[in-house]
């Protein structure tokens, strides 16, 4: 069962959003940003209360990804990214975005706290921060 409702072209738009924004961590680090747009599709808290399908939480403004803004991210999604993002939408988890509502890559460390939320784990290049289960209940599912 699906976690979110999605069509052909929602999976197409999720695929490039997990390449853009993490190819470079691999297939795990891809899913991990899958894990977090998920997540803020079925957030009803914070920043996401008007954010209802795929393609409103990847092109969100403000407050969006940043590679929605460079043409690598416009290039057609291939089937293995295809098949990453179905993964997630189907509600395969990866610690520790598996509750995330942000990510980030940082210079150095990763920052114990970002924007309010605290820090969950680094996976490569990216740090990962989620909201607590009273600020955001639906995260955690």
């Amino acid at each position: 069962m699906s976690l979110v409702a999605h069509t052909d072209k929602d999976i197409e738009l999720l695929a490039r959003l997990m390449r853009a924004e993490a190819e470079g961590d691999g297939e795990l680090g891809m899913l991990m940003v899958g894990n977090t747009g998920i997540n803020r599709v079925i957030a009803d808290c914070l920043d996401f209360t008007n954010i209802r399908n795929i393609r409103n939480m990847v092109y969100q403004s403000p407050g969006g990804f940043e590679a929605t803004q460079r043409g690598y991210f416009y290039q057609r999604a291939r089937e293995s990214e295809k098949r990453l993002a179905r993964r997630v939408i189907q509600g395969e988890r990866q610690h520790p975005a598996s509750n995330s509502l942000w990510f980030f890559r940082p210079e150095g460390s990763c920052p114990a706290q970002w924007f309010g939320q605290w820090n969950v784990g680094r996976y490569k290049s990216h740090c990962f921060f989620a909201p607590t289960a009273s600020e955001c209940p639906t995260v955690y599912r």
